[in-house]
This record gives C-alpha cells, structure tokens and sequence, in this order.
C-alpha cells in the first residue's frame, strides 16, 4: 500500500472521528546556509479530540526521532509516511520530533542558493498535501486549526510566516522568531519563508482595518523590483474586494513574495502569498505580461475569501476556490485596474485552455470525483480554472450580479473558517437568487465536454447540447471600412437546433461578448470576411473570439491549417491588444510544428522566420508588439537556420538590432538558444554569454542552450541527465529537457521513444509526482503513430491513475496532430 497517496475514504473518516485543537510548530533551519546539510529539525505539537483509540499523523521525511503522547515517550511507528498514534483517549497532546529533507523540487521547504551572491532562501509550497515535508500534521483540508510558528534561522535574514511576529530572540548568530497563532485554516495553506530577502512595506486601511503591506524578493533581483506597481494594483484589488465581500480582510497583513524555482504562477497562502519570480521582468515587458501578472495577483487576493476563509472539504470541490479565484481576478483587472480589456485575454487564452482540457479522454466535470492526493495533484488543470470561470460567468448572467454577490457574503458569513461543498454554496444563491440552480448544476458543473455552436441557414447548431444564454453579433462595413456591431441579439438556447431570425450581414458572430463557454464556428459568408478583413475589427474582444473561432476550426482539423497560418501572416502585424498578439504568434509556431505535414512544413518555417523578422523590424521602436515578435523570432529560429547569422551579429555587437528593441538577458539566451539548436553556437560562445549573465536565470537558460545543440552526444547526455541525475532542481529539468526537445530533431532524439516507456514506471515510483509530471510530459516522444504509447497502455493497466492520466493525455494531443496532419495532406492531393 502507498502510505504516501491519501484516500478520501480514509481521511474522511479521520476527521469525523479527530478535532483539532491547534498546532505549534518549531522549525530549525539555521543550518540552512550550509549546502552539504540536506535536513532540518522539525518538531510538531498537536491538541486533538478523538472518538476512536487509534489514528496517525502525516510526515514525508527523513526520519521521526521521538514520539511523545499524552506525556508518555513511545516508539515510533513510522513508515516513512505516516506515524500511527494508538491508546488514544478522549482529549490528547502528541509531539513529534523529526527531520526534514531541504526539497530542490519546489514541494515542501524549498533550498535556493543564489550564484548572484551566494545567498541561501526558503520557501514552502504545499498545495495540495506537502506540509507533512516540513511538520507532522492532520493532512487534509477539512481538519483546520489555529497554527503557531517558531522559526529559528540566521541572524540578519527576513523570517516570515501567515501571521505577523509576537517576539524575537538572538543567541548572536541565529535568531528565534515566533509569530502570533492563525486563525483556523487548512494544513496547506500555511507558509514560511526565510532568507536575506529585499522588503519593500506599504499599508492599506478601511474603516477600522489597517493592514500592512509587504513585497519581498531576493537581494540580486532587488532592482528590478517595481514595487510601487505591484502595491498598486493590490490596493486597487483589496478596495475591490472590500466592497463587493462586504467581509473584514480576516489574516491581519498581507506580504507577497516573490521566490525562485516556483512550480506554480502563485499560491494563496493566506497573509504570506507566494509568487513565481517571472513576475520579476529583468528586461522590457509587455503589456500582456503586465496583465497577467495583475490578474494573478487579483486571483490569489480572491483565495483570502474563497479558499482560505472558506474552503472546500476535499479535493473533489477544488473548482469553489479556483474556479472562482479565475472568474474574480478578471473581473477585478477589468473594473478596478487599468486593464479594462482583461476579458480579451480571458476569452481568448484561458478558455482555450479550457477547451483544450475539455476535449482530452481524461477530461471531468468541474465537480470532480476524486478519490485521491495523486488525482488531486492532476486536477488543477484547465477544467478546474478556467472552465469553472467561465461557467461563473454564466451563473452571474444567469442569476443576475447583484444576486450572485448577495449570495457570496452570505456564503461568508454562513461558512467563515469553517468547510463547505457545492451544495453550501447553491443554497445560498438561490436563497438571494430565487433560482433553483440544482439543473444548471447539473448542466454545468456534473457534466465534461464543450459544446460547438454553428449558424446553419436559420438556425444554431450545437453539438453536445447544454443551457446557453448567448449573444450574436451583426457586424457590418462602416464609413471608414471598418467592421463595426451594427446589432445584437440575446437569446437563450439548450436543444440541438434553435430557429434564430438574423439580417444577413458580412460577420455573424455567435457568443458575441463571450458569455457562454462553448466553442464557435464561423459561417462561410463570415469566414471570407475575417480571411479580408480580420483587421478592420475594431472590438478587442471581437477579435479575440474570431482569433479563438479560427483557432479551435484549425486544432479540430476543420479549416486548413494554411489558411489559419495566412491569416496570421496578413493580420498579426496589425494586432493591437498583446495578449491576443501573443496568444496567435504561439498558435501559428505551434501549428507549423504539429499540424502540419512534413513536406509542407520545410516552406512555412522560412515563411514563419521571415514574417517574424520583417514584424520585429516594422513595430514601432519600444513597443510590446516589437520585443513580442522578437521573442516570435526566437522560437521560429530554433527549427530554422536562415537568419542565424543576422542574429549572431546581433548579439555579438556587429550589427544593430531594429531601434528601440532592448536586448536583455532573456532575449538574448532565447536567441543564442536558438542558434544552439541549430547548430550555428558553440559551447564556448554559451559560455561566455553565461559569464555576461552568472544568475539564477542565466545558469538555467545556459543548461537549456547546452543540451539544445544538435550532436547525438549531447542528446545523450541530456537524456541521462533528466532520467538519472536526482540532483537537478524543478527548473534545471525542465531546462534539460527542454535542450533535448529544441530543434524538433527527431532524427537525433527518436531513438530513445522505447527507453522513454520503459523507464515510465520507475520514474513514477522513484521520484516526487511534480518531477515525475515534468518528465512523463516533457519527453513523450513526437512519434509519427500511435503504436509505442498504445502498447505500454495495454501492458500497464494497473499503473497508478495519475500516470496513466497523463500518458493517456499525451496521447491524445499525439493523436490530434497526426489526425490534423492526415487532413493537410488529403487536402493537398
């Protein structure tokens, strides 16, 4: 039995019979500077009521030195994963002493050492069962209770935890920090952090609420740092929030840091937020980078209410904070910051998220059914966000916006600190609602799939039939030939076919305003107007829902994938909105590279490499369309070598780049990348550009250029390195593994596809579920049939179900390619 992977049977039946008082929870990590020490001392004291005489405690790690129940010393029973209590009686006292395992994998307490300047840093990252790394625990979201943290770490470095400091202690060189009990919250959304971060303090306070403001990075990054921007829009979002919850900020400050080697965007852990350093531009950023770092911040804001104020029972309502954390994080961008379009960016690249998950075999309903840790690690995947969200969205029509927010604070106040699932949720919005919402839950939130809507003469089509509340645009030629709404009209749908009487117009847009999650399909009369005049669309999120519309016809294999690429070749210079610009320069590398078939891919690579290079040169001086072409230019060199000798000159100072294009470090390693992969950069020349950039990103980004270079020597070395070295951290592998996929060379790499599914089972054993992940993923081979990966699933039924989750997705996305491929090549003949 794997001790490890946490049932919801059992844990259920662990928190009917177990109360938890509270935790105190002392971490040593003063040896953490010292990086042949792998281990801390962790010691746990836990109060709990029991009705039954034997339970156990969660702990991953390296060993368990005392036990200490109701004042007597007992011998450990540790299996490695749990520690089993017995003799229990009606109200208990256990403390545990043990050692934890410092983690270079992004689970648990995470260990960074900075080549910038030799610091140490540590961060925690739990979501969804990893606090049993760093401290014996209940693991599991429904048993909350108060925690203490006492921290002993080095003098001179920040300490933080959720909760503000109560009193320090110095011996001279180590100091002990304790911070004030939390409030009641779950075992995974602690936090600590610890290191000679740079800390930047603000406030904000409404009413009686003050709360103090603090955004922290590390030292070498600390010039970067635009904390008056990042304070900004977190003012705008607690404002936001603050009127629209009607509920006291309840975790007393609120820090965000910023961390390296982070497996995630962000986590919500209240008081204490942590954040992938990509937030961090160490160079020229976009607008849509911009963006997205506002929604983030806005979404993981959202989680201090939905998630950790209320939060669901197990894992199966993981949507009642994500989902909702996506929906609010938009809406707040869009109505209390200045990017007012951010559902452009929402209909366009989240929901093709969704769409994409949604027609996987795996896909789930947004309720999910799941019975264990290792299929809640998988679900926090497009259905779980974005689908949710835009299903919100739905709701929000549907019930009406007041209702819905009526019935958020009533949620609140009903369920603050405490546990809930879906129906807790449905009552109290059809209490303010009216609405019996038990039949759209079920249209919604207990079903998978996404439906496509089509105009067919009179009449919308949709396949997979649900509920829809939708709009249809009529766009029409103005004075100025642009494309402008000339009407709309609402309506609600559900059965297969539904009579709508439309004017005739050169655009019929259905979902218009994008207020249903459903896939579209533009007419042919509209389809010839986009493919002349895509461009003259003035509504962003018009044209974000024509770009998803030609997209999603595309991947499904129904509309040419060269004219989707013509398209993108005649309009994409023109784009305005740089999340829409992004999302489409992406879609066209990516359907170059999978959709199409060999023989034509040769030619629309050197098309692809010159469109990127005209672009760059034609935006205007400093703008985001600029540097985002540029990065477009980088991705199109690396399958193609005609322009690597303009780049190298570039970068090596003998020719100008186009004005006002700044080359930073990103840049430049997503160029020398690029020349690596084929074969116009030496290791030498990698080398000297790491000592230009000796970083943390810059030691990564060489990794990744290194094993991108086309020798069969390397390939192999790359391929060791992922499957055998124990030693890399989250983001050197997927350096590596990135460096060994660069440059499509299938000649050079299809040789490893049967090591690749002869290793599967050991890498998912031996190593954590989130290297596992990045492994199982990143090196499924780009076969040209299913053959390989067919057979292993026949022989493997029994493999555990997250891994087959995973090779069965894999699979599948293999399968659409060679799918879409076979078309490109019928229409061809």
């Amino acid at each position: 039995m794997n001790t490890a992977n946490l049932t919801r049977s059992e844990t259920a039946a662990r928190s009917a019979a177990i109360t938890v008082g509270d935790y105190r929870v002392e971490l040593d990590l003063s040896g953490a500077p010292d990086q042949t020490r792998q281990d801390f001392t962790t010691t746990t004291t836990v109060e709990f009521a029991a009705t039954v005489e034997h339970t156990w405690l969660d702990f991953l790690g390296l060993s368990v030195e005392s036990v200490v129940l109701n004042g007597r010393t007992v011998v450990p029973d540790y299996d490695g994963a749990r520690i089993a209590l017995s003799g229990l009686t009606a109200n208990n006292v256990v403390v545990v002493r043990a050692t934890g395992a410092y983690s270079r994998s992004g689970e648990g307490l995470h260990r960074f050492l900075d080549p910038a300047d030799d610091q140490t840093y540590l961060y925690t990252q739990y979501e969804p069962a990893d606090a049993r790394r760093v401290f014996a625990c209940f693991e599991q979201p429904d048993m909350k209770a108060p925690f203490t943290f006492v921290v002993t770490a080095p003098n001179g470095w920040e300490v933080l935890a959720n909760r503000p400091v109560t009193a320090v202690e110095s011996d001279g060189a180590n100091q002990t920090v304790e911070f004030s009990p939390t409030l009641p919250i779950s075992t995974y959304l602690t936090a600590v952090a610890a290191g000679p971060y740079h800390r930047v303090e603000s406030a904000w306070a409404r009413k009686e609420l003050d709360v103090a403001l603090g955004i922290l990075c590390r030292a070498s990054l600390a010039r970067y740092l635009d904390a008056d921007t990042l304070f900004e829009v977190t003012k705008q979002g607690l404002d936001f929030f603050a009127e629209h919850f009607d509920y006291p900020y309840p975790w007393g400050k609120y820090d965000q840091v910023f961390v390296p080697e982070y497996n995630l965007g962000a986590m919500e852990n209240p008081g204490l937020v942590t954040f992938t350093e990509a937030y961090i531009f160490r160079g020229a950023a976009t607008a849509a980078q911009y963006e997205g770092r506002a929604n983030t911040i806005l979404h993981e804001m959202a989680h201090m209410w939905f998630g950790d104020l209320v939060t669901m029972v197990w894992w199966d309502d993981l949507w009642l904070k994500e989902s909702f954390a996506d929906f609010m994080g938009a809406l707040a961008s869009a109505e209390a910051t200045e990017w007012t379009d951010s559902w452009v960016a929402f209909a366009n690249r989240r929901k093709a998220w969704a769409y994409l998950q949604d027609q996987l075999p795996t896909t789930h309903p947004i309720v999910a059914d799941i019975t264990d840790l290792e299929a809640a690690k998988l679900n926090f995947d497009g259905i779980t966000y974005a689908k949710g969200a835009s299903v919100l969205k739905q709701l929000v029509a549907y019930v009406g916006r007041e209702e819905f927010f009526a019935g958020a604070r009533r949620y609140f106040r009903a369920h603050a600190f405490g546990n809930t699932t879906l129906a807790d949720l449905l009552t109290e919005l059809s209490a303010v609602s009216g609405r019996d919402l038990a039949g759209w839950a079920r249209a919604w939130l207990q079903t998978t799939g996404v439906s496509t809507l089509t105009l067919e003469g009179a009449d919308i089509v949709q396949a997979d039939p649900r509920p829809h509340r939708l709009a249809v645009g009529l766009y029409d030629f103005d004075a100025t030939g642009d494309l402008v709404r000339r009407e709309r009209h609402e309506l609600d749908i559900v059965t297969e076919r539904t009579p709508v009487t439309l004017a005739p117009a050169p655009l019929r847009l259905l979902n218009d305003g994008d207020l249903t999650y459903a896939k579209v399909r533009l007419d042919a009369e509209s389809l010839h107007t986009v493919q002349r005049s895509l461009d003259r669309v003035t509504d962003p999120l018009a044209r974000g829902l024509i770009w998803s519309a030609l997209w999603n016809a595309a991947r499904d294999g129904e509309l040419e994938v060269q004219r989707y690429l013509r398209a993108v070749r005649d309009f994409a210079a023109a784009e305005s909105n740089m999340a829409l610009l992004t999302a489409v320069l992406a879609n066209a590398s990516f359907a170059i590279g999978h959709y199409l078939p060999e023989a034509m891919r040769g030619r629309w690579r050197g098309e692809w490499l010159e469109t990127c290079w005209a672009a760059m040169h034609a935006a205007r001086a400093g703008s985001g369309a600029q540097l985002t072409w540029a990065r477009a230019l980088a991705a199109a060199a690396t399958v193609d070598s005609r322009r690597a000798d303009d780049i190298r000159a570039v970068l090596l100072g003998t020719a100008h780049p186009p004005a006002g294009l700044s080359l930073d470090p990103d840049l430049r390693w997503a160029f020398w990348t690029a020349l690596a992969a084929t074969g116009a950069a030496e290791a030498t020349e990698l080398d000297a550009e790491l000592e230009r950039d000796d970083t943390a990103s810059g030691r990564t980004a060489h990794r990744r250029a290194l094993a991108a270079r086309p020798d069969p020597q390397v390939k192999a070395a790359a391929w060791a390195q992922a499957l055998d070295d124990t030693a890399l951290t989250n983001d050197h592998l997927d350096a590596v593994i990135g460096g060994f996929r660069a440059g499509a060379r299938r000649d050079l790499i299809a040789g490893y596809d049967h090591a690749y599914f002869a290793n599967l089972r050991t890498v998912w054993d031996e190593r954590s579920i989130e290297i596992a992940r990045r492994i199982v993923v990143g090196l499924f081979p780009a076969a040209d049939s299913l053959a390989d990966v067919d057979a292993w699933l026949a022989a493997n039924t029994d493999a555990p179900g997250a891994l087959r989750r995973l090779v069965l997705e894999q699979r599948d996305h293999l399968a659409r390619d060679l799918r879409v491929r076979a078309k490109q090549s019928h229409r061809a003949t």
